[in-house]
């Protein structure tokens, strides 16, 4: 197993990676795979079809949004929004595909994308079938793809082979220390006398030349920062129908007013905590640029752990913040590998849970923890989200996922600090913790993994 830290942090937008970089990534491929097809000739509409939790909050999730720009050219991490809004309005006009080698397609953005809300597909619970149909409306082409959580997305065939998404493929054997457990990772820790960063740096030379490493982790965390500076100096309604407002900047003038009085409670630095990983989410709900950690829906937890480092930590490093996010990066690899980051496979215990336990470990690391230290805290923040379920109301990712990434960073530095206090043995070990994460996933009821058909989603007050 080798997760590159790369693909744990990625640019896209939001509201949901499941949702939206997934289907926009599996359209962008479909097209490529037309281009590369004989059937190509024959095509004259394409036709999209979402099943399982893209159907049931696909709406609210803007999957079908998603869809027709992955079928005007785009990818997550190269959008210009302005642009690609005013192409999609084009589209809903004139309902005509012109893609590069490919016929001119008819796709009706309104009507193309169908909401089938019968049984999920059997490999996922995320699944859509994109086909092109010809002019009597027969598929010529179509492909199966799973999105597996945090913009990742597997075909059927790859699916059915238990392969790995394409990045992770990578021969682990070329990987210095190919540690694919918290048990493993520790072993090779103790012998090398390396920390956990470290290992999943000299993992990622194998890929990537050092200063393109760095390069790339001073990348992610501009994006990261930048996000949380938008969503800090932003006001109005959150888009869907909620009416729900922003309240980061609200947040953080208050707190700035009382930074310095005597007005000011001990425990005002959680809400700057809060306050953190709000605006990162209330731009994620607008459908902004974030960086999936290990989700979009999760997307506030780490880089509110990070700014609250910078911030508020006595000895803070800026340089620091790449060990930070190594270290977020492998323990988000192994809940990956042997559980699920995906909301709709294992409830919100595999989004917001499976980030306060990178963003524990990553805190725990750069305030000095041992890698045992490490392991314990990510394993205390993850096993108090197990059986947390994923119910947003709509199907907009705004409530309750807005304020539960606040209370996940929160819980976050509760678990380095508790962490930090011990010689990191522990009753419970963090792999046991990600077997109990994915079992209560395999067991929770489709109702309260993302569907909206459960929980907080159907007990509303009446208005």
């Amino acid at each position: 197993m080798f997760l590159s830290v790369f693909d744990v942090f990625k640019l896209g937008i939001g509201p949901s990676s499941s949702h939206t970089m997934g289907p926009m990534t599996a359209a962008a491929d479909f097209l490529d795979l037309l281009r590369a097809s004989d059937a190509k000739g024959a095509a004259a509409s394409i036709r999209v079809t979402l099943r399982g939790s893209l159907a049931f909050t696909g709406k609210g999730h803007a999957t079908d949004r998603a869809v027709g720009l992955g079928l005007l050219g785009y990818r997550p991490a190269d959008i210009e929004i302005d642009e690609a809004e005013r192409r999609l309005d084009d589209l809903r006009a004139c309902r005509r595909l012109a893609p590069p080698g490919v016929p001119v397609l008819t796709f009706d953005p309104t009507t193309s994308v169908v909401f089938d809300f019968g049984p999920p597909l059997p490999g996922h619970a995320n699944g859509l079938v994109i086909a092109a149909l010809d002019v009597n409306r027969v598929p010529v082409l179509s492909e199966t793809y799973y999105s597996v959580g945090g913009g990742f997305i597997v075909t059927a065939a790859q699916r059915d082979a238990d392969l790995p998404p394409p990045s992770e493929a990578a021969d682990t054997r070329l990987c210095p220390y190919p540690f694919d457990s918290s048990a493993g990772m520790l072993r090779m820790a103790q012998a090398s006398g390396l920390s956990i960063a470290a290992m999943k740096r000299a993992n990622e030379a194998v890929r990537h030349p050092e200063a393109e490493i760095d390069a790339g982790l001073a990348r992610i965390w501009q994006a990261m920062n930048n996000c949380v500076e938008r969503g800090l100096s932003r006001e109005g309604e959150l888009p869907g129908g909620l009416r729900v407002k922003r309240r980061a900047r609200s947040i953080r003038d208050q707190l700035e007013r009382e930074r310095g009085s005597n007005t000011a409670q001990p425990h005002s630095v959680t809400d700057w905590l809060s306050v953190y990983a709000m605006a990162v989410n209330e731009e994620n709900a607008a459908g902004g640029m974030v960086v999936t950690a290990p989700t979009n829906g999760a997307a506030g937890v780490v880089p509110a752990v990070i700014r609250y480092y910078l911030d508020h930590c006595i000895g803070a490093d800026a340089a620091r913040v790449s060990d930070f996010l190594l270290t977020a990066a492998a323990i988000g690899g192994l809940i990956k590998h042997n559980a699920s980051i995906s909301g709709a496979e294992a409830g919100c215990q595999g989004e917001v849970g499976s980030a306060s336990a990178m963003a524990a470990a990553g805190l725990c690391a750069v305030l000095g923890g041992t890698p045992a230290q490490i392991e314990n805290a990510a394993e205390i923040a993850l096993e108090h989200h197990l059986g947390m379920t994923c119910d947003p109301v709509a199907g907009l990712v705004q409530v309750p996922c807005i304020e539960r990434n606040g209370i996940g960073a929160t819980k976050a530095v509760a678990a380095a600090s508790l962490a930090l206090r011990g010689d990191g043995s522990h009753f419970m070990p963090l792999d046991n913790c990600i077997a109990a994460m994915r079992q209560t996933g395999e067991e929770m009821s489709t109702k309260y993994k993302e569907t909206s058909l459960a929980g907080l989603a159907v007990n509303l007050p009446e208005c």
